[in-house]
């Protein structure tokens, strides 16, 4: 009964919401050509949003003839409309909407102070949106920046970072970053990069934001001074300790100039006398957050989250790394086992589903699929689960493509005398092979004609 009178009042809420009957409020959402003129209830407003209560009781909101008027040009109509009938009735729809428009959305309903749907939008990004939220690492993380009350997409926009950091590093807009979003991503213990690439992008950013050229055999006085106060906040975040001695004298004694003369001393003292233990107190070795180590030379733990995801159909809901229900064991390796047909069956016949990676030489470029039954036989074999995918940057997944397969009567060949042959993809008895694209998988961007360097093939094992 009393599940009824409460289904049965948001109905009639959204009936009023509809027709309008008794409004006073008009809002003007939107901006030239896509200004809309909104109707509402002041009341109703004021009991569900904080900011509504204050715009109205505090009167700073324009009134005419007996109606309030409010003007949001940097909220959309589409948005506006949605916030409003959640206000109504307690239902918002969230699956239709992009990307960008539900971050749109949760920065108007941060405006707005409607608290009780800031943590369910949040939720639903890091759920539903992953792949957007990898698009625009830096923009969207100084976006989220400016709002004190996105924790939870703050919390995991971080951590995704710390796991793949190549995702922003690598991107053109990183010499855009603001310093403290720098210094709070330096900080972290758990970003996942080699000391001295972190040294070296720090490098890349000072000289970018201070306009200066990566020579110091044409730095002036003022230029080295700049420098120094660039770099200032960020050297003692830097683990100067962790770096290989050949780095250190190529890549940071070589900006011995910039550097603070007692750290150079200590550094070089610490290389050159043996069993010499640090003088500083340092900070910790950084140490990634990963729940398993992958041995590949090919991908990385990051790119285990995805399989998983592609394997079990999840499409924009992926994995974290804390639930991945499958491992992944290395069985076959061209560098370390044979680069033939013969030692590919040997080590991969037998082993149930597997996925395949392999890297096209003279490219960054990674290609692969997943094989849900085996590889032992001699003739096609029917599936509609198998997959290739494509990374254009093997090891950054944002730059992944997919296709599952179209054909399940030809997804995959078994020969004895070919690799992990799928569809219209040949591997032959050699490091050259052939996609001939036809109908069998979508078109995601692999060569006709290429050679391999190097190919892993990994058991999936149902944990």
């Amino acid at each position: 009964m009393s599940s009824k009178f409460l289904t049965d009042l948001s109905s009639d809420y959204e009936k009023l919401f509809e027709i309008e009957l008794g409004y006073d409020v008009i809002i003007y959402a939107g901006e030239q050509q896509n200004v809309k003129e909104i109707h509402a209830h002041s009341n109703i407003l004021c009991i569900r949003s904080k900011y509504f209560h204050t715009a109205f009781s505090n009167e700073w909101a324009e009134k005419r003839d007996g109606k309030f008027i409010l003007r949001k040009p940097n909220i959309t109509p589409k948005l506006f409309n949605i916030i409003l009938r959640f206000i109504y009735c307690g239902d918002i729809e969230l699956k239709n909407l992009q990307g960008s428009e539900v971050l749109k959305l949760l920065i108007a309903v941060d405006e707005l102070n409607i608290q009780s749907l800031i943590s369910h939008i949040q939720e639903f990004l890091i759920k539903h949106k992953t792949e957007f939220l990898h698009q625009n690492p830096t923009d969207i993380l100084e976006i989220i920046y400016q709002h004190e009350t996105f924790t939870d997409l703050w919390e995991f926009c971080l951590e995704n970072i710390c796991k793949e950091p190549k995702i922003l590093f690598h991107s053109d807009k990183f010499i855009n970053l603001k310093a403290p979003l720098l210094e709070l991503l330096l900080k972290r213990d758990d970003l996942n990069m080699n000391e001295i690439e972190i040294w070296e992008s720090l490098l890349k950013w000072c000289f970018a934001q201070q306009n200066i050229n990566n020579d110091p055999t044409k730095w002036s006085g003022e230029d080295i001074t700049k420098i120094e106060r660039s770099l200032y906040r960020f050297i003692p975040l830097i683990r100067f300790y962790d770096i290989k001695p050949t780095d250190f004298f190529y890549k940071v004694y070589h900006y011995k100039n910039i550097l603070p003369q007692d750290l150079i001393h200590d550094l070089l003292e610490f290389h050159i006398v043996p069993n010499m233990k640090p003088k500083a107190k340092l900070l910790p070795s950084r140490k990634p957050n990963l729940n398993f180590q992958l041995d590949s030379i090919l991908i990385e733990s990051s790119h285990i989250p995805l399989f998983a995801s592609w394997i079990d159909k999840k499409d924009s809901s992926y994995y974290s790394r804390k639930d991945i229900p499958y491992d992944f064991k290395l069985i076959y390796r061209s560098g370390r086992d044979e680069f033939n047909a013969t030692s590919f069956h040997e080590k991969c016949d037998n082993k149930g589903a597997t996925i395949w990676v392999a890297k096209i030489r003279g490219t960054n470029q990674v290609i692969g699929g997943y094989n849900p039954l085996d590889w032992n036989g001699n003739g096609s074999k029917i599936t509609a689960d198998s997959f290739l995918f494509n990374f254009t940057d093997g090891k950054i997944i944002s730059t992944a493509k997919l296709g599952y397969v179209n054909d399940r009567n030809n997804a995959l060949f078994c020969l004895n005398n070919q690799g992990p042959s799928m569809g219209d993809l040949y591997c032959p008895n050699k490091t050259d092979w052939v996609y001939d694209q036809g109908n069998i998988y979508p078109s995601i961007g692999i060569p006709s004609k290429f050679t391999i360097e190097t190919c892993e093939v990994f058991q999936v094992v149902k944990k």
